[in-house]
């Protein structure tokens, strides 16, 4: 039962977490049809900012806050400077951009910070942990599961009660024909990268407090893990985001607990081996899109 009561923790603390960047990303994807290559760049932007304000006097909370909001500014300052004005060339221009803003952000921390790791600050909280029914819970996968869970509920009311929900569905659904009916497709859009920012910024507290530092290439992983977890879910659907960032954590979680410590360097082949198997038999993803 303890092993079980592990296994479960383990697979919510990061389910959650994959499961917000996974919704970041495919919101994005769902009005551009672009796959946001730079998103994981975010992460570090939140990180760094951490990193520039150790040793200040402001509260962390309020450290946390400024680092998330600066995830956002960068999310919608590379939408205006970058996207916009390829917007209506190609996808592939997009894409190419993506790839060119990703660039850009990891060499100017090389450039400006540092090419080596950076601690950043943390909150003793981060580090506590109490037992429950004889299961040693750390405070900080708590946290994480509660503000992930508190965050998609917020998402969901935002999507399904406001006025600018029904915007972002419907250009999501069908872009051209709700320009057409009068929806400002630049508010959209930037509120859409706003949206995808602020998931990051969140996603980036937890991420860091797992490593407790920053380097330029973080985002890397949380990119591909947000890449693969929508791909899984359905690239369509921000309910298969959310789907396929928990399915992506089962199967983690499940082969780093089960794969003999011979084969543990071969984690991630096994993860990506299984992904490649469900593909082949829901190449749309886990979740169709209505």
């Amino acid at each position: 039962m303890t092993e079980s009561a592990y296994f479960v923790m383990d697979v919510l603390s990061l389910g959650s977490l994959y499961a917000l960047m996974a919704l970041g990303l495919v919101l994005v994807y769902g009005i551009l049809r672009l796959v946001n290559f730079a998103y994981g760049e975010l992460i570090m932007v939140a990180g760094y900012s951490l990193y520039l304000m150790d040793g200040s006097p402001l509260p962390w909370i309020i450290m946390a806050i400024l680092a998330i909001l600066a995830a956002v500014a960068t999310s919608v300052l590379t939408e205006r400077i970058a996207f916009r004005p390829v917007r209506e060339k190609s996808l592939t221009a997009m894409l190419i951009t993506s790839f060119a803003v990703s660039t850009l952000l990891q060499n100017a921390a090389l450039l400006f910070i540092s090419p080596r790791s950076r601690v950043v600050p943390l909150p003793d909280i981060f580090t506590h942990n109490f037992m429950l029914g004889g299961v040693l819970i750390q405070v900080r996968d708590l946290l994480g599961i509660v503000v992930s869970i508190a965050m998609l509920i917020i998402f969901t009311l935002l999507l399904n009660r406001t006025v600018l929900g029904i915007a972002l569905r419907a250009a999501a659904d069908n872009f051209r024909m709700t320009r057409m009916l009068g929806v400002p497709a630049n508010l959209v859009i930037s509120v859409a990268f706003a949206i995808s920012g602020l998931l990051a910024g969140v996603v980036a507290l937890f991420w860091l407090g797992r490593t407790a530092s920053v380097t330029p290439g973080i985002g890397l992983e949380p990119l591909i893990i947000a890449f693969v977890a929508t791909v899984l879910g359905g690239l369509q659907s921000l309910l298969g985001a959310v789907v396929g960032g928990y399915v992506l954590a089962l199967m983690t979680v499940g082969i780093n607990t089960f794969l003999s410590q011979d084969l543990v360097d071969y984690r991630q082949a096994f993860t990506f081996g299984l992904v490649i198997l469900i593909l082949l038999f829901r190449p749309e993803g886990l979740i169709r899109a209505k």
